[in-house]
């Protein structure tokens, strides 16, 4: 799917409608002591195998998509709809 750059979107900061700059959201790096993390660690610890099944039987195949949308007035972000793609590109028009 192609997605042009700039958008003219409302934004409700600014509560009218303004250039937008698109971007893909991405997953931030997951802290080493958030609270899943301590309990997978303290359950793989000692004798045994992994202590969650690995899901095998996965029927999607394809990732959702998040548009983040930046306001070029005032700075914020917020998301655009998402969408199930295969290819999400972003281009100039």
């Amino acid at each position: 799917m192609k997605y042009p750059r700039t958008v003219n979107r409302y934004c409700p900061n600014c509560r009218k409608h303004t250039k937008h700059i698109v971007s893909v959201y991405k997953k931030g790096k997951e802290r080493a002591m958030n609270h899943g993390r301590r309990r997978v660690e303290r359950k793989k610890k000692g004798y045994g195998s992994f202590p969650k099944e690995i899901f095998h039987k996965n029927a999607k195949i394809n990732k959702r998509t998040l548009p983040v949308l930046e306001c070029s007035e005032c700075k914020k972000k917020h998301y655009a709809k998402s969408y199930r793609v295969k290819k999400f590109e972003i281009q100039e028009v």
